[in-house]
């Protein structure tokens, strides 16, 4: 902090005070968002990856005939639940 004596020309002496002042800029939040953000893209990523995948093998399996998923050893009933393991168990 400066402080100068001044002499004003009206009356008595005055002090001029200059404060200075600093300002931090931190890296360190803005990589934690940077972080954060890169974390949510991937697993966003990767939520839609399996989405796609649970779609894809309910399509596939549906359009098998009766007899073919009987040859594979499954039921209609059962095409829910085997793509939900493939995309989510896996």
């Amino acid at each position: 902090m400066a402080q100068q004596t001044a002499q004003d020309h009206n009356g008595p002496q005055t002090k001029d005070k200059t404060m200075a002042y600093a300002t931090e800029h931190s890296t360190h939040a803005h990589g934690a968002l940077e972080g954060r953000t890169a974390g949510l893209v991937a697993r966003l990523r990767d939520a839609l990856a399996r989405r796609k995948l649970y779609r894809q093998t309910i399509r596939e399996l549906g359009a098998l005939s009766n007899r073919e998923l009987s040859d594979l050893g499954l039921h209609r009933s059962m095409i829910r639940r085997i793509a939900y393991q493939a995309a989510y168990e896996a």
